[in-house]
């Protein structure tokens, strides 16, 4: 609208398709998918915890790790778009994996030692469950980073999917070898 004031009499200007309106829903889709996945996440862990601090630790490191794809995303230059939140979508139920192994480790030590500090209970299962965390980002970084190296029309379409899947799994896995654990001690 700004532009149009300095048209030439008789030029006018008319939008052919608005992709706003869609992004927006995309958005309100997302969000009301994360709220349906933060759910099942509650309702599954304190099933098998039968625990609810175990339970509330999950649903804090997921927005942590989203977020800090979020901040990634900014970092690349990327937009929010219908790729990248679809890759959104797809990394809840992974990145949601990492807190899920680390807690339910902590728990098990806990119930097996029962003399054990959870601070301790903490340390000795990131001993045992740190490399497979590790191994699980490296392996799933390995399968989406070659995917962004697609030359073509296509490749520069699955980039932003493919990256923004690695930078979530990587963040997760950071959450997950550090407040996590934090959390459960």
């Amino acid at each position: 609208q700004e532009l149009s004031k300095n048209f030439p009499k008789g030029l006018t200007y008319k939008i052919p398709y608005d992709t706003t309106k869609f992004v927006i829903e995309s958005i309100k889709e997302v969000v009301k998918t994360f709220v349906e996945a933060l759910i099942l996440v509650i309702i599954v862990m304190y099933m098998f915890l039968k625990n609810f601090r175990a339970t509330l630790i999950p649903m804090i490191a997921v927005p942590v790790s989203l977020l800090g794809t979020f901040a990634g995303l900014y970092v690349l230059g990327f937009s929010i778009n219908l790729l990248t939140l679809f890759a959104l979508i797809l990394a809840i139920g992974i990145v949601v994996d990492d807190a899920i192994i680390v807690v339910e480790n902590i728990d098990r030590i806990l119930h097996e030692n029962e003399q054990i500090s959870v601070k301790d209970a903490a340390i000795q299962a990131m001993q045992e469950v740190s490399s497979p965390v590790i191994s699980i980002v490296l392996v799933l970084c390995a399968v989406f980073v070659p995917v962004s190296f697609i030359s073509g029309f296509v490749g520069e379409i699955q980039r932003q999917f493919a990256l923004t899947l690695a930078i979530s799994v990587t963040i997760s896995g950071f959450v997950a070898l550090t407040l996590t654990p934090s959390l459960c001690a």
